[in-house]
């Protein structure tokens, strides 16, 4: 009978943890990635009365209480921060403290220091590439990580037109003379980010042909007329068109090249090719009986730009934005896939480290080897069901209640039996 004290004691101090257990839940139920824990009781050996054949066993009560992180998917809610992310899947961001230590967390909401460090929103270094492949001029994933540090303030330098499109129809019904000159300009970058602008005039020399002359300004090459137009040598010729208005002359594949030679602000000489056809191999420009007209136009330069913002991408691609529009890829962050996370150590911050049975944490890229994508401008949510917290919370207060009977039912025994000597 006396160890129904220690029996029902037992499950007091079990049922009190699996409360804890619940109120560490709902405290964290608005915690970004936090996993939810289930308490996992266990009885204690058992102890065998009479001849000892097991006819009569009376347990010893519940043993401490273990409880199971439970890794499912939290929904994810978008947010406003442009370095939100959240991990769609399995998997974890990887982590450095200022001790070195490497850890995992789900929680995606990053930041930038002054030095231009990725941090998380309590101060580790988030992990992953920055070093870009030479060949392929992208993030180079396959070196270990390491701690990705974005640009701050910087300069993105310009980059030199080499190609440009011009979509356009000519009239087919303007009389072949200076009535039916048409001209359209495009706007082009030499190599020290200064904006130039051509002039394409076209005019009609005869039956589906038209004539055709790119020209700069004059004060903008050496040897020109402020206020002029200077010709571009080399930039002439004629397009010949079919019955059906197609372009014919010249052929498809084959880009009219032209240089532009002594720029005035002492930029490098432009070498310049025209395309009149799309990848795709259609022309262009057209020849039908509408008004000359340009719809569209396309070249591949750039001015210099000022980073305006860096900003967490679909894929966990780090994306540097600049003033003149260009978008560059300046780091990619990384996701370590742990085969047991259960086995994580929780050590606060939203972060976990590896226990002894951990497997270890196969680090790569988001969306390879069985690891989750990482969605930007979310955040993953708590995986905390209220209702079911609740739930757990009222079945363990009765747990309590319950076991305090048998404590004070014992204590009632126990003092009947006292009273038998009286």
């Amino acid at each position: 009978m006396f160890t129904s004290f220690s029996t029902a004691l037992s499950a007091l101090n079990a049922t009190s943890t699996a409360i804890d257990v619940v109120g560490n839940n709902l405290a964290n139920l608005n915690t970004p990635g936090f996993k939810t824990s289930e308490v996992c009781f266990r009885d204690l050996v058992t102890q065998s009365l009479g001849a000892g054949l097991g006819e009569t066993q009376v347990g010893f009560g519940v043993g401490q209480p273990l409880t199971v992180r439970e890794f499912t998917q939290g929904a994810l809610q978008t947010t406003s921060g442009v370095l939100d992310g959240a991990i769609q899947g399995d998997g974890f961001f990887v982590v450095q403290d200022s001790a070195g230590n490497q850890l995992y967390t789900r929680a995606g909401s990053f930041q930038v220091d002054k030095s231009g460090n990725l941090l998380t929103d309590t101060g580790e270094a988030v992990q992953g590439w920055t070093t870009v492949d030479s060949s392929t001029g992208e993030i180079d994933t396959n070196g270990p990580v390491g701690d990705i540090v974005v640009p701050v303030g910087s300069l993105n330098p310009p980059t030199a037109t080499s190609t440009f499109t011009v979509d356009l129809n000519l009239n087919a019904s303007a009389a072949a003379d200076s009535t039916s000159s048409f001209s359209t300009p495009i706007t082009v970058y030499d190599s020290l980010g200064t904006s130039h602008v051509l002039t394409i005039d076209f005019q009609k020399t005869g039956e589906n042909q038209w004539s055709y002359q790119v020209t700069i300004p004059g004060d903008e090459v050496s040897g020109g007329t402020s206020g002029t137009p200077s010709d571009i040598s080399g930039a002439s010729g004629t397009l010949t068109f079919d019955a059906s208005g197609q372009l014919t002359d010249p052929a498809a594949g084959s880009p009219i090249g032209f240089s532009v030679s002594g720029l005035t602000d002492g930029a490098a000489d432009l070498s310049l090719a025209w395309n009149p056809y799309t990848v795709a191999g259609a022309a262009r420009i057209t020849q039908f009986s509408q008004q000359s007209a340009q719809s569209a136009s396309s070249q591949n330069g750039s001015a210099p730009g000022q980073l305006d913002s860096v900003g967490l991408a679909d894929g966990g691609r780090i994306v540097a934005k600049y003033s003149n529009g260009d978008q560059v890829v300046v780091g990619q962050v990384a996701i370590a896939s742990v085969r047991n996370p259960e086995s994580l150590i929780a050590v606060g911050n939203n972060e976990f480290q590896c226990s002894a049975i951990t497997a270890a944490p196969v680090i790569g890229a988001p969306g390879t080897g069985g690891r989750g994508d990482v969605v930007g401008g979310s955040i993953e949510a708590s995986t905390v069901d209220m209702a079911q917290e609740f739930t757990n919370l009222i079945q363990y207060q009765r747990d309590y209640e319950a076991n305090a009977h048998v404590v004070t039912t014992a204590d009632q025994l126990s003092q009947d039996t006292i009273n038998l000597i009286h």
